[in-house]
C-alpha cells in the first residue's frame, strides 16, 4: 500500500528533478569558473614574467642594478595589485633587486632546484601564487643550451582570484533556490488542481456511503475528473431511486411482520394459559398421590405391625402360610405405596438429598443382606466386588444411594433365574475434594430387547406388558432411580439382549470429607497368614481374594475341586481355609465331604455359602467347620470371624481411668429440651474436665459474661432467646468472644447450614449426637491432646430392649446413649412420657391452624427423637419439618401429622401404656 498521498506524489515528482538539475548544473558552473580563475592567473603570470626574464638578460649579466630595480619596478607598478612583489637573482640563486622586500620574503630566496632544469616553475599557496623563471645566458656555449645567467620570481596575490571564486559559489546557489522556489510553487498550484477536486470527490463519495445527499459537485471540473464527477452523479442518483425502493419493501415487510406478531402473541397467551392449567392439573395430581400414599401407609403399617404380631401366638401351618401371603402383600403394596410418593415429589420437585457422611461399604452391605435371601431361594450367585482405590467414607446421601441400588439389585434378582448377579464398585478422583463412583450390576437374566429399552426409564412403564402380571411393580423404580442418579451428578445406562442378560451402570459424584472416623477392623491380626480359598464362581473368587490380599493375607486360590485336591496333595498346611459354595443349597453332603477332605491341611475351615438358613449352617458347622458366613460376605463380620483365633495374640489395650483420659477443657451446654441436654452432658462428661448448662440463649449470654469456657454447644431453637441471637451476643461482647460455638440442631437444610457459619458458629452437629461426632468436635476446634486421638470408644455389649415394637430399634438407641443402657432406658422414659403432652399440642396447633407454633412442637419433639432409638418417628418429625420450614401449609402436610400421631399411639401401646395415656 501506498503510504503516501496524492498532494505529496505531485510534489517530490516536481521538486525531485528541479533540485537534482539544479544541483548538477549549478556546480558544474561553479567548479568551472573556479578552475578558470587559476588558470587565469598561471596565464598573467606567464605573460608577465616571460617578457621580463628577457629584458634583464643583458643587465643581469653586466650587474646592472640600477636597470634590474627600475624593470623590477616598473613590471610591480603596472601590474599592481595583483603582483605582490618583484625580485631578481643572479646565477648563484643571490638576490640582486626586489621590489619589495615584505617580512615573508626570505622563503621566496628558497629558489627551486627545477627552475635552472626547466627555466620555470609555479609554487601555489593558500594565499599567493609564486612564479620563477630562469634567465638564459646568451654567452653560454651552444651545447649548454639551459645554462642560466640569474632567476626572476613574481609573486602573484590570490585573494582577488579567492573572492571571485565565492562570489560564483553564491551567485550558483541563490540560482539554485531561486529555481528550487519556482518549482515549489509550480508543484503546489499542480498538486492543488488535481487535490482539490479530488477532495471533494470524496467527501460527495462519504456523503453517498452515508446514506446523504452529496455535496460540492455540481461545479464542473476539468478532464478526467469531470467524468469521475458525472459518474458520482450518476451513482447518486441511482442509489436514491434503490433506496426509496427498498424503503418501500421494508415498509411491506414490516407490516406483515408485524401481523404475525400479533398472531403469536394471541398464540402465546392461549400456550401460557393451557400450560398454567397443565401444571394445576398436575399439582392436583402429585397432591392426590402423596395424600393418598399417606393415607394408604398409614392402615397397611398397622397391617403389617399386627401381621408380625401374629407371627408371636401360636398358629398351625394354614395360618402361617396366611400371614405370610398377608405380609408379602402388604410389603408389595407398601414398597408400590412408596414409589408412587418418590414419583410425586419428583414431578413437584421436592425430592433433595441430603450430604451427610457415611460409610460406603456397610451401606452396600445394608443392601445385599436385604436382598441376599431372594438370591438364594432362586440358588444364584450374588457377588460384590469394591476396588481397592474406592474411599472408605463418602459425604453425600446414603439413604438415596442404597435406594438405586436396592432397586437394581432386586431387578436383577426378578428377572434372573439361573446363574449370577455380579456388582462392581470402582472410582475416580474429581478436583475440589470429589469422587466419582462407577457402579455396575450384572446379571444372567433374560434380557431387555432393543426397542423395549427407551421404554424403561418412562413411568409406569415396563419392558413387557405381560412382566406386570408374572413379576408385578408400577414400572416408576427404574423411573426413580434414573431422576436420583441425576441428583448425583451422574448418568445411568444399560447394555442388554435377550438371553443374555443385562448390565446396569451408573456414576455419582460424592464429596470426600475432610475427617474420618476409624471404625479399625482386626485385620492386622491375619496378617502373613497362609489362607487356602476355594471359589467356583469366578467373580466372588475375584472379590474375596481382593479384600484378602488387602488385609495382607497369603492366599492359594482354588477354582475347581481337582485343583484343591491337587494342592491338598502336598504336606503344606495352612492357618485358614475358606470354602466357597460347592454346588448350592442341596449339595450339603459335597460340603461335608470337603470339610473333611481340608481338615487336616488347615487350623481353621469356614464356609461362605449361597444360603440364609441357620438350620444348615448349624449342620455344617457341627460337620466340622469353625465358621460359616452367607453370600454375598460382608467384610466386617468376615474379618472379624476369620481373625477371632488369633485375636489374643493381638490384646487390645485397656484405657486408662476416665478422669485421666478428660482433655482439659470446660464447656458450656445450652439446649431447653432436658432429654437432649441430658444425653450431650452425659456424652461430654468423658471427654472434658467441667460442663456448664444452660436452658435458653438468655441463660447462656449471661453465663458467658463471667466464665470462660474453651467450648460452647448452642441449640438453634430455645424459647427467651434462640441460639443465633445469644451466638451473636456472645461474640460481640463478652468473656467467649473467641470461643467455638457449635451448632446443636435437629433439623439443618443446606441453605441454613450456610447461614449458621455466617453468623459465627465455628462449626454445627445434627442430631442425633454420638460420641465419635463429639469426638471430631473436640479434636478440631478444642485442645490439641494425644491423649482424645487415641481414646477409642467403649462399646458397650447389646442388651434386651424393653418391649418389642417395629418403631423402637434399641441397638440405636444404645448407640445414640454411647453404649449406656440406663441412660438409654432414661431416655426412652423421657420421650415416653411426654408422648401424650407432645400429641395433645400437635392436635391443639392443628386445629387452631398456628403454623409458628405447630413448627415449634415438631422441632423440639424432633430433637428428642433423635436421641430414643425411634427412627420412624425421627423420619416423620424431620420430613414435617423440613416441610414447614419451606412454608408448607398445615392442610399440605396433614396426611403425616396423623400418620405421626398414629406412630405414637403404635408406640404407647407396645410400651403398654395406651391405658395409661390416652391420646
Amino acid at each position: 500500500m501506498n503510504r503516501l498521498g496524492l498532494r505529496d506524489s505531485v510534489l517530490i515528482l516536481t521538486l525531485v528533478p528541479t533540485v537534482v538539475i539544479g544541483l548538477l548544473l549549478g556546480g558544474y558552473f561553479t567548479i568551472n569558473r573556479y578552475l578558470e580563475l587559476d588558470e587565469f592567473l598561471i596565464e598573467q603570470g606567464s605573460t608577465i614574467i616571460e617578457p621580463l626574464s628577457i629584458a634583464i638578460e643583458q643587465p643581469l649579466i653586466k650587474n646592472d642594478k640600477a636597470t634590474l630595480e627600475r624593470m623590477a619596478r616598473h613590471t610591480h607598478n603596472m601590474h599592481s595589485p595583483l603582483v605582490k612583489s618583484v625580485a631578481i637573482f643572479d646565477a648563484s640563486d643571490s638576490l640582486v633587486v626586489t621590489s619589495n622586500l615584505h617580512r615573508n620574503f626570505e622563503r621566496l630566496t628558497n629558489i627551486p632546484p627545477e627552475v635552472h632544469q626547466s627555466l620555470n616553475k609555479v609554487i601555489q599557496d593558500d594565499e599567493f601564487l609564486i612564479f620563477y623563471q630562469g634567465v638564459l645566458n646568451p654567452n653560454a656555449p651552444s651545447h649548454l643550451p639551459f645554462q642560466t645567467a640569474g632567476t626572476v620570481m613574481v609573486q602573484f596575490n590570490r585573494q582577488a582570484a579567492v573572492i571571485e571564486q565565492q562570489k560564483a559559489i553564491l551567485i550558483s546557489a541563490a540560482v539554485i533556490l531561486l529555481a528550487i522556489c519556482f518549482a515549489v510553487i509550480i508543484s503546489i498550484r499542480l498538486s492543488r488542481m488535481i487535490t482539490q477536486p479530488l477532495s471533494r470527490l470524496v467527501r460527495a463519495t462519504g456523503e453517498v456511503a452515508r446514506g446523504e445527499e452529496p455535496q460540492n459537485i455540481t461545479q464542473a471540473m476539468q478532464g478526467e475528473l469531470e467524468q469521475l464527477r458525472l459518474g458520482l452523479v450518476s451513482i447518486t442518483e441511482y442509489m436514491a431511486d434503490e433506496k426509496d425502493e427498498m424503503q418501500r419493501h421494508i415498509d411491506q415487510a414490516t407490516a406483515d411482520y408485524q401481523e404475525t406478531l400479533e398472531q403469536y402473541e394471541t398464540q402465546n397467551i392461549q400456550l401460557i394459559m393451557a400450560k398454567r392449567e397443565a401444571l394445576a392439573a398436575n399439582k392436583v395430581k402429585s397432591d392426590f398421590l402423596a395424600k393418598m400414599s399417606h393415607e394408604l401407609r398409614t392402615p397397611l403399617n398397622g397391617v403389617i405391625g399386627f401381621a408380625r404380631q401374629l407371627y408371636k401366638t401360636p398358629l398351625n401351618k394354614n395360618q402361617k402360610d396366611y400371614l405370610d401371603t398377608i405380609e408379602a402383600s402388604a410389603n408389595s403394596l407398601l414398597s408400590i405405596i412408596s414409589d408412587i410418593l418418590d414419583f410425586s415429589k419428583l414431578e413437584a420437585g421436592a425430592m433433595e438429598l441430603e450430604s451427610i457422611q457415611f460409610q460406603l461399604r456397610d451401606s452396600v452391605n445394608e443392601v445385599l443382606t436385604l436382598l441376599a435371601p431372594g438370591a438364594h431361594e432362586k440358588n444364584l450367585e450374588l457377588s460384590i466386588h469394591v476396588n481397592p482405590n474406592v474411599p472408605e467414607q463418602l459425604f453425600g446421601d446414603p439413604t438415596r444411594f442404597r435406594q438405586i441400588l436396592t432397586n437394581l439389585v432386586s431387578n436383577a434378582i426378578k428377572f434372573t433365574e439361573q446363574g449370577e448377579i455380579n456388582i462392581d464398585i470402582s472410582s475416580r478422583l474429581l478436583a475440589d475434594e470429589r469422587t466419582s463412583l462407577l457402579i455396575s450390576v450384572k446379571d444372567t437374566g433374560v434380557g431387555i430387547a432393543m426397542d423395549k429399552q427407551d421404554t424403561l426409564f418412562t413411568p409406569f412403564c415396563q419392558a413387557d406388558s405381560s412382566i406386570t402380571r408374572k413379576f408385578g411393580g408400577t414400572g416408576l423404580g427404574l423411573m426413580i432411580t434414573k431422576h436420583l442418579v441425576e441428583a448425583m451428578g451422574g448418568r445411568i445406562t444399560l447394555n442388554s439382549a435377550p438371553g443374555k442378560g443385562t448390565c446396569f451402570t451408573f456414576n455419582a459424584v460424592f464429596k470426600l470429607p475432610d475427617h474420618h472416623f476409624q471404625t479399625e477392623l482386626p485385620c492386622s491380626s491375619l496378617a502373613t497368614k497362609r489362607v487356602l480359598y476355594f471359589e467356583q464362581n469366578e467373580h466372588s473368587y475375584m472379590a474375596t481374594t481382593s479384600i484378602l490380599h488387602a488385609w495382607g493375607v497369603h492366599v492359594s486360590g482354588c477354582r475347581s475341586l481337582e485343583e484343591l485336591e491337587q494342592v491338598l496333595t502336598g504336606s503344606f498346611k495352612f492357618d485358614i481355609c475358606v470354602l466357597g459354595d460347592a454346588g448350592g443349597v442341596e449339595s450339603m453332603a459335597l460340603m461335608k465331604q470337603l470339610i473333611a477332605m481340608v481338615r487336616p491341611h488347615s487350623d481353621y475351615i469356614y464356609l461362605l455359602l449361597n444360603t440364609v438358613s441357620h438350620n444348615m449352617r448349624e449342620a455344617l458347622v457341627g460337620s466340622g467347620a469353625d465358621g460359616c458366613l452367607s453370600k454375598p460376605i460382608n467384610h466386617r463380620k468376615f474379618c472379624e470371624m476369620l481373625a477371632a483365633p488369633y485375636r489374643l495374640d493381638h490384646p487390645t489395650i485397656h484405657t486408662q481411668d476416665r478422669k485421666a483420659n478428660r482433655l482439659p477443657l470446660k464447656a458450656l451446654v445450652v439446649d431447653d429440651n432436658d432429654a437432649n441436654l441430658k444425653l450431650i452432658c452425659a456424652l461430654l462428661e468423658e471427654q472434658v474436665e467441667e460442663l456448664d448448662t444452660a436452658h435458653n440463649g438468655a441463660q447462656a449470654v449471661e453465663v458467658c459474661k463471667s466464665h470462660k469456657y474453651d467450648l460452647i454447644f448452642m441449640d438453634i431453637q430455645m424459647p427467651i432467646m434462640d441460639g443465633i441471637t445469644a451466638c451473636k451476643l456472645i461474640c460481640e461482647s463478652s468473656l467467649n468472644e473467641d470461643t467455638p460455638i457449635i451448632a446443636v440442631t435437629a433439623h439443618a437444610l443446606s441453605g441454613e447450614k450456610e447461614q449458621l457459619k455466617d453468623v459465627g458458629f465455628a462449626s454445627y452437629l445434627t442430631k442425633p449426637l454420638d460420641e465419635d461426632m463429639l469426638h471430631e468436635v473436640l479434636m478440631e476446634h478444642g485442645a490439641d491432646h494425644k491423649r482424645l486421638r487415641e481414646r477409642h470408644a467403649n462399646k458397650s455389649a447389646p442388651s434386651t430392649p424393653p418391649f418389642a415394637s417395629n418403631g423402637l430399634n434399641w441397638e440405636l438407641a444404645l448407640q445414640r446413649a454411647g453404649g449406656k443402657e440406663d441412660l438409654a432406658h432414661e431416655m426412652l422414659n423421657m420421650l415416653l412420657l411426654s408422648i401424650p403432652e407432645t400429641a395433645s399440642l400437635i392436635e391443639e396447633a392443628m386445629t387452631a391452624k398456628d403454623h409458628p407454633r405447630l413448627l415449634s412442637i415438631i422441632h423440639k419433639f424432633h430433637g428428642a427423637c433423635c436421641y430414643t432409638g425411634v427412627p420412624k418417628l425421627k423420619k416423620l418429625a424431620e420430613l414435617i419439618e423440613t416441610a414447614m420450614k419451606e412454608q408448607a401449609s398445615i392442610n399440605d402436610i396433614e396426611p403425616e401429622l396423623l400418620e405421626l400421631l398414629d406412630e405414637l399411639r403404635n408406640l404407647l401401646t407396645d410400651a403398654g401404656l395406651e391405658k395409661s395415656n390416652s391420646l
